[in-house]
């Protein structure tokens, strides 16, 4: 005890250095125990394998002929896959953005002008949208036609008539060869 410190100051010096020991040591296993019981349950928010699964599809389209329109099934959601005819390109290219509700050239919504690749799901309320099976009604501007309030859709799915908001949604697709995309 030579710098003059007593033994009480030196047990009252190393009280305190123990405590705040214990206190940080406390903390830390807290913290540990806490992330260690929340982390099942921020885990269990992941989507599970087969959600992922369906979160991309690829599809061949090397069957479906010009002018044929096929339905699959993406995320729960129908997808319309059409094989345009020039005539519907022509027509869809040609249409005045003038005269859509919701303006968007079709060149914005293909990648390649054959093929036109949409979410059949009616902007309006979630109605799909007749017009993919031959002999069904494809509206006033030979696209879709949304029976439950009237909403028409041309060749490029922007609404031309009705109720209906915005034009259907084009998914996020790539081609992976001249025949086959992948959805998703």
């Amino acid at each position: 005890m030579a710098d003059g410190a007593t033994p009480a100051n030196s047990a009252q010096g190393s009280g305190e250095t123990r405590r705040e020991f214990l206190y940080l040591t406390a903390g830390a296993m807290t913290v540990v125990g806490a992330a260690g019981a929340l982390w099942p349950m921020i885990d269990s928010m992941n989507p599970s394998a087969d959600v992922l699964a369906l979160s991309s599809t690829e599809v061949d389209l090397s069957p479906i002929e010009e002018g044929q329109s096929v339905t699959i099934t993406w995320r729960g959601k129908p997808v319309f896959i059409r094989r345009r005819t020039g005539a519907e390109i022509n027509t869809a290219e040609e249409t005045p953005l003038a005269d859509l509700p919701d303006p968007q050239p079709d060149a914005d919504r293909v990648e390649k002008p054959e093929w036109l690749i949409l979410v059949g799901v009616c902007t309006h309320l979630g109605c799909v949208p007749l017009g993919q099976k031959t002999g069904e009604s494809r509206g006033e501007f030979g696209g879709w036609f949304c029976p439950c309030h009237g909403s028409h859709y041309d060749t490029s799915g922007r609404i031309r008539k009705g109720p209906a908001p915005k034009n259907l949604e084009v998914p996020p697709y790539v081609f992976l060869t001249d025949s086959s995309i992948k959805i998703g």
